[in-house]
């Protein structure tokens, strides 16, 4: 499962593909025991068999294959089919039953090669810089913020990143990744020295008296929910790239065919349109709750009875 997920409930002890390790590590505020496995590895509890095998989703994400008595399930947890060239590729799993998230399982997120993303947002740099504006980018600190450093042009200037992100750049860097390089955003580094260069802020950062300091800037957002256009991720953004770190409706349909299962669980997004359209086209689908997923139906439940 995504290592995000997982560090939620702050655990004693956690199980974790081997280069999902040190961000956990440094993520946790316990001593809790960390075991990995590299991909692949198989390790057997209490007569199961588990593995884990690449999501493409961030650095160290995991599908989980479970197999039994001759009975093989697989967990996909976040996953993205595209290979983003930074982040371990996803690897199709062939199993009897295949639990899938649905984020975007609707025919309207059709995402574009991410080349052709990321050169929309060479280019909004290159036109802000020619105008003397600092390009302000919104991004998770793990994940995002790392895939879009490594594939922006850094020939167009210098790239600076907030402590959150940086921090996280750093860890990464220590375990030998070629991670393309970045510089500390502080407190002393001046208005001139950002002119024309690109900025890197974690969504909560956004309307920050820090930032405001960098103006004039112009800020982005990256995400799969600008498909839709109204939405503006973390709100108030100058400018919106379609950018997502998991699989649209064609990467969600692909995963399932290649998992040649015989039956899928559907969960974690569009559940009852993805499991329908699954159902209508000759596979065996319905839906599933995560406990994420019953807590915001209780809570829904609580505060609007109707």
């Amino acid at each position: 499962m995504d290592m995000q997920i997982m560090l939620a409930s702050n655990h004693g002890a956690y199980l974790c593909a081997a280069t999902a390790r040190p961000v956990i590590q440094f993520r946790l505020t316990s001593r809790a025991q960390i075991q990995t496995l590299e991909y692949g590895q198989p390790l057997n509890i209490n007569g199961v068999d588990f593995s884990f095998h690449p999501a493409g989703h961030i650095l160290g994400s995991a599908q989980v294959r479970i197999a039994y008595k001759g009975e093989i399930w697989v967990v996909s947890g976040d996953y993205k089919t595209e290979d983003d060239g930074f982040s371990e590729p996803f690897e199709p799993v062939k199993c009897h039953t295949f639990i899938t998230e649905s984020t975007f399982a609707l025919p309207i997120f059709d995402w574009q090669p991410q080349h052709l993303i990321f050169d929309e947002m060479n280019n909004w740099w290159k036109e802000n810089q020619k105008n003397g504006i600092t390009s302000v980018v919104c991004a998770y600190s793990l994940g995002k913020a790392q895939r879009i450093i490594q594939n922006l042009d850094h020939k167009i200037g210098k790239i600076y990143c907030n402590q959150a992100i940086e921090n996280t750049n750093q860890v990464i860097r220590n375990q030998g990744v070629d991670l393309k390089p970045t510089i500390a955003l502080k407190a002393d580094i001046s208005r001139g020295e950002l002119e024309g260069q690109l900025v890197m802020i974690t969504p909560n950062s956004m309307g920050t008296a820090a930032i405001r300091k960098l103006r004039p800037f112009a800020t982005a957002s990256s995400s799969g929910w600008m498909m839709l256009q109204k939405r503006n991720f973390g709100g108030g953004v100058d400018k919106g790239f379609v950018l997502s770190d998991h699989a649209d409706w064609k990467g969600l349909l692909w995963a399932v065919k290649q998992s040649e299962a015989e039956q899928i669980l559907v969960t974690h997004g569009y559940t009852d349109a993805f499991a329908k359209y699954l159902n209508e086209n000759g596979y065996n689908a319905k839906t599933i709750d995560t406990h994420f997923e019953q807590a915001k139906k209780k809570s829904s439940v609580e505060t609007n009875p109707e």
